[in-house]
């Protein structure tokens, strides 16, 4: 080999580590510089606030500085440049489609089968080698349905942040409520707030001088975008929830988005959600890719004090019609018994009886039976009928916290704004409809029969054509309509998430191994 053959040998076997890092990188051009996909990754995690997460937590401003103008990667900084923002793109990746915090520790637990998760490392490469990085973005956006319309509602109460309306209080009420064809010193602000969240379709040429339809017809529509009664009336509560910064409903929505982060979407074909602020349930279909609502209902959940619902997801198996209500231990040893030795015949006015442990029933209210509840050797259970308190129908999805879903004889409760009065169960407010959707693998189950089965006076169980996972969630915020929906912290649960996202975050390249140029 003559010297120059050995010369060229020599440097190819030196630039060997180069030209394999640059085989490997992902974000350096053929000079050893920032490509284009550097640059709109980069972009992303500056934008990151768009959805509810922190740019800070993948050093956004860190990347930026590198890749301004003049500035120029060292060739023995160019691959760790690389892999540190390889490192930090993964983590936003994975943050935006599987949330911050696991769900065990705000005290949910989602176990069913979800829709497969893509592999984001893996179409990250692949995006970004085949010209597309987009594509490894739109992988790793939550799949559910709500979630673009939330993130949309996010952006725009991000940028009311400094909205001038919200910059000073309004002035008192008079007489502590505003009315049709009051005067107000705070109208002016008011329409301008309205107009600012959508509520109020045209911002008046001229300050309003009283308190007019159009303004009345903005209130309702606010007030049942908050859940308050939409009477068109100015009040208190309506006036606290005006007052509140849009910067604060941001927050509020950001945490609905890492919600849905934190929920699995469910691979079965239809599948039912209920949200527990939202005090509503829906139900789900898979179609031609998408997922789309089939319909809602109002429920009620449990009591924010004592007896709350429980999060978490299980699959709906049986129907049973005409229910016997077994009476909880602990409901019948803190509740039944007390009132029955204060009112023997409360056992029979509620048509309830005793069970033993061989299955053999009494009806005869001794201290010695409450006794033996108490101790729980016997228990307490209604019969079917019109006090059942489960009504006629109830939605089985075995769990070892005894929740299911059922009908009640208290229908009117339905129509209360806060609907938090069970002892942990889901009342749901029309059972047929579900009933119905539930059923719909087996042609023999039409309305009729529904209903016919639901007035017998004994039970009947059916089990499913097909299980419908059942997810309990959280989320004080949701979209209907294209409009969007704000819920008070029932459960404080949106409290235990901002405390946990608040925990020290490290960065997700690893400070010190990024190296400027120049």
């Amino acid at each position: 080999m003559n010297a120059a053959v050995r010369l060229a040998a020599v440097g190819v076997l030196w630039l060997a580590p180069w030209l394999s890092a640059q085989a490997q990188a992902l974000w350096l051009d053929a000079q050893g510089q920032p490509n284009a996909a550097a640059h709109e990754a980069v972009r992303w995690l500056t934008q990151a606030e768009r959805d509810g997460l922190r740019p800070a937590d993948y050093e956004a401003a860190r990347w930026v500085r590198s890749l301004e103008p003049g500035q120029r990667l060292p060739a023995d900084g160019a691959a760790a440049w690389d892999a540190a923002l390889t490192r930090a793109v993964e983590r936003y990746l994975r943050e935006l489609r599987h949330g911050r915090v696991p769900p065990s520790q705000l005290g949910a637990r989602y176990d069913s089968a979800s829709l497969p998760a893509p592999e984001l490392p893996a179409q990250l490469r692949a995006a970004v080698q085949g010209g597309r990085p987009a594509d490894a973005l739109r992988a790793a956006t939550p799949p559910w349905p709500q979630y673009p319309a939330l993130r949309d509602a996010l952006v725009h109460h991000q940028q009311l942040a400094d909205h001038p309306a919200w910059r000073t209080p309004v002035p008192a009420l008079p007489g502590h409520k505003l009315q049709g064809g009051q005067r107000w010193a705070g109208l002016a602000t008011l329409a301008a707030r309205l107009h600012a969240l959508g509520d109020l379709g045209a911002a008046p040429a001229t300050d309003p001088d009283t308190f007019d339809p159009a303004l009345q017809d903005a209130v309702k529509a606010f007030q049942e975008r908050h859940g308050l009664s939409a009477d068109g009336v100015l009040g208190k509560a309506t006036l606290e929830a005006l007052d509140v910064p849009p910067a604060t409903r941001a927050r509020q929505i950001a945490l609905a988005l890492e919600r849905l982060r934190l929920t699995p979407l469910p691979a079965a074909a239809r599948f039912v959600t209920v949200n527990v602020p939202e005090f509503m349930l829906r139900a789900w279909e898979h179609e031609a890719g998408a997922v789309h609502e089939a319909f809602a209902m109002r429920v009620i959940v449990g009591k924010a004090v004592s007896t709350r619902t429980p999060l978490f997801d299980e699959d709906m198996l049986r129907i049973e019609f005409n229910p016997y209500w077994n009476i909880p231990p602990s409901i019948a040893r803190g509740e039944t018994v007390p009132k029955l030795r204060a009112n023997p015949g409360y056992l029979a006015a509620q048509g309830m009886e005793f069970v033993g442990p061989g299955g053999q029933t009494s009806s005869a209210v001794t201290p010695e039976m409450l006794d033996a509840v108490q101790a729980g050797q016997w228990r307490v259970r209604q019969r079917p009928g019109r006090l059942n308190a489960l009504g006629d129908i109830k939605f089985v999805l075995p769990n070892s916290q005894n929740i299911y879903l059922h009908h009640t004889p208290s229908v009117s409760l339905f129509s209360r704004e806060r609907r938090d009065f069970s002892h942990g169960c889901i009342r749901i407010e029309e059972p047929v409809a579900l009933a119905q959707w539930v059923l719909a693998g087996d042609a023999a189950w039409t309305e009729a029969r529904i209903r016919q089965t639901m007035g017998q006076p004994r039970p009947v169980t059916v089990a499913l054509p097909t299980p419908v996972p059942v997810l309990i969630v959280y989320r004080t915020v949701s979209v209907r309509g294209g409009r969007v929906h704000f819920a008070p912290d029932l459960y404080r649960q949106d409290a235990l998430l901002e405390r946990a996202l608040a925990q020290p975050r490290h960065p997700a390249s690893g400070a010190g191994t990024v190296r400027g140029g120049s």
